[in-house]
């Protein structure tokens, strides 16, 4: 099992109610719809939410928030253990909890309750800050950022820092890696009053991204797009990363999603552009998922920290998918060089369902097949490669010579291949039909294979001089 490095998560936590159910008609009394039939859910909100997010990506993550005596608090408490190590700071008043009403999944009405704020910083909190490797600030305005920023400035200079501000905060410590308003948030930050602000969304984006990269002296400020995907400005041309699909769902918590795993491939090493498209990669399938309320909220101390080898998370990704009501699409192959032929597949399948599934061989299935001086790429790397593409959603690994075990694992609705295996019959088509399920074949880009490219790289002499031949 593989451990991805840790991450601080400072910010105020919330305590988040969905009260669900159905509108048939409007009550007697009133014209006001009367929900029925409903079901009730409790889950973690705001900065506890980034860090629960985070948590089930598979890494350590401490949590510095501040909680109190109440029973919001209390159960918030309840929910984290198990999930996060929890620093806490004292809090006045009782924690900020905020209640959905929903009809069909739709939001009708917000209650919100507790008018709590942090009181101050503790000597546990600023070492916590102190001895970071990489921080997530999830700002709502309620004080914490606050009662840390001198730590946080310092941290600023030496580690990744990931900052998701709110109207309600000020504005990120300088030196942030990293800061992730929505588009609205980064119009109210960077506005001046009565200015005119002529073009299009992604106009205004661009203007206020590279104002807030200047004003905030960021490295870089990513502007959230909903749908659209997001923005990315270093100060200058601004980076349009897109959603890879368009995702229908609750987008509550999308933005803690973006910060969460943004945040997370910081940690791991990434560059800011590549934690960007994993960021809108993960939101964009946040949503699709069902945004909050697919979030697990009954905690199992006992269960440890998540697994994080790929096939768990794609086993989980299909899962949750077919739980739904979406429809999984896998492929698979040994994607040894990776090429436009590949890309163009893997984009095709994506298209035809709501999640696309990798199925890589392992590196001695490899072998087995194609020799041995196979595969050429390990299959870290080819599983990191594959992961950063925007159509795909999750990769599983598999060590036999042909997918069936795994596919009878995963249970995907279509199964695609190239156009290349028209004329060969599939052993694992049977099984995929057992359930179901389609295989499907999509156009092969003639002319692209992992072989031929490594024949023409073989035949290309070098211009190179060996270093130990240079006098």
């Amino acid at each position: 099992m593989s451990i991805r490095a840790a991450l601080l998560v400072v910010g105020d936590a919330l305590l988040d109610h969905d009260i669900c159910g159905r509108v048939e008609r409007l009550a007697p009394d009133a014209p006001v719809p009367v929900v029925s039939d409903t079901r009730r859910a409790t889950r973690p909100g705001g900065a506890a939410l980034a860090a629960c997010l985070a948590a089930a990506d598979g890494r350590p993550v401490t949590l510095v928030t501040a909680l109190g005596d109440d029973p919001a608090s209390a159960t918030l408490r309840r929910l984290l253990a198990g999930r996060v190590h929890l620093v806490e700071l004292p809090l006045t008043g009782s924690l900020s909890s905020k209640t959905r009403v929903l009809a069909d999944d739709r939001p009708l009405l917000r209650l919100d309750d507790g008018d709590g704020r942090t009181l101050e910083s503790t000597r546990q909190a600023c070492q916590a800050v102190a001895e970071a490797s990489a921080v997530l600030v999830a700002d709502y305005g309620r004080g914490t950022a606050d009662a840390l920023r001198d730590p946080l400035a310092d941290a600023a200079a030496r580690v990744p820092v990931v900052w998701d501000p709110h109207p309600r905060g000020r504005q990120p410590v300088p030196g942030v890696r990293l800061a992730t308003p929505s588009s609205s948030e980064a119009q109210a930050f960077a506005r001046r009053d009565g200015e005119a602000r002529p073009g299009g969304e992604l106009h205004a984006a661009a203007q206020d991204a590279d104002r807030l990269v200047n004003l905030w002296r960021a490295a870089s400020v990513a502007v959230t797009l909903g749908g659209r995907g997001a923005l990315l400005s270093h100060g200058g041309t601004p980076l349009l990363v897109p959603s890879p699909v368009t995702a229908e769902g609750d987008a509550c918590g999308a933005g803690d999603r973006f910060a969460a795993t943004a945040a997370g491939l910081l940690a791991d090493g990434e560059i800011v552009e590549t934690a960007v498209r994993g960021a809108v990669h993960a939101a964009t399938r946040y949503v699709a998922e069902g945004g909050a309320g697919s979030v697990n909220v009954t905690p199992d101390p006992a269960a440890g920290p998540a697994e994080t080898e790929p096939t768990d998370d794609a086993l989980r990704t299909a899962a949750r998918v077919r739980a739904a009501g979406g429809t999984v699409v896998a492929a698979g192959g040994c994607f040894d060089l990776l090429h436009a032929g590949h890309v163009a597949l893997l984009q095709a399948a994506r298209r035809t369902g709501d999640c696309l599934v990798v199925c890589v061989n392992s590196d001695a299935s490899v072998r087995r097949r194609k020799g041995g001086g196979r595969p050429f790429v390990p299959v870290a790397d080819r599983v990191r490669v594959l992961r950063a593409l925007e159509c795909v959603d999750a990769v599983a690994v598999f060590d036999e010579d042909t997918p069936e075990r795994l596919l009878a694992e995963l249970r995907p609705h279509i199964w695609a291949k190239g156009g290349d295996y028209a004329r060969t019959p599939l052993p694992e088509t049977p099984l995929v039909e057992s359930w179901g399920g389609q295989v499907v074949l999509f156009p092969y880009l003639d002319g692209r294979s992992t072989t031929g490219i490594a024949e023409r790289a073989a035949l290309t002499p070098s211009t190179a001089t060996p270093a130990r031949r240079r006098r």
